[in-house]
């Protein structure tokens, strides 16, 4: 093995280790932005964060993006890690991420600690699901209009996998 390899799977690791998921990939990196330009209408509502890392009651977490209702911001006195949970968190699957690793965080980290909804979003099948704390969920495909339950938040799958 080369060492530039050697150092792309030391960075790999380190991404993985701080944020607790794997690295993200090309089609999630698009779908990221896509998603944050689609909520941008609803940012006179809420505040939407990508890549927040969480410090919640039930454990850690960085989902790709998090809604929440307004919020005060104080830029001499940052948060490192966020203990407020989101109303709602967005996870993207990865190509080396299970959809039960997510499921796991979702259920046992985000919502026992007070998220309202969580949408799972797998690029390979252009698809959104949209978890409830109540074991709910309600899938999305094709030119289909999401509505998010906790939020009120619609989106259209044709922008978001345009």
């Amino acid at each position: 093995m080369l060492i530039e390899e050697v150092d792309i799977i030391t960075q790999e690791e380190d991404y993985e280790t701080e944020r607790g998921k794997p690295m993200p990939s090309k089609n999630h990196s698009r779908l990221e932005r896509r998603l944050g330009v689609v909520l941008t209408p609803y940012e006179d509502r809420f505040d939407i964060m990508p890549e927040l890392s969480l410090e919640l009651l039930a454990g850690k977490a960085t989902p790709d993006i998090c809604l929440y209702p307004k919020l005060t911001f104080d830029w001499l006195d940052d948060e490192i890690r966020v203990t407020a949970p989101p109303i709602t968190a967005i996870e993207i699957l990865s190509p080396k991420q299970s959809l039960d690793d997510i499921k796991d965080k979702i259920f046992d980290v985000l919502f026992a600690s007070g998220v309202q909804s969580a949408w799972v979003v797998v690029p390979t099948f252009q698809t959104i699901h949209v978890l409830t704390p109540d074991r709910q969920v309600c899938t999305f495909a094709g030119g289909a209009t999401l509505t998010d339950p906790a939020t009120g938040v619609t989106v259209l799958l044709s922008e978001v996998f345009r």
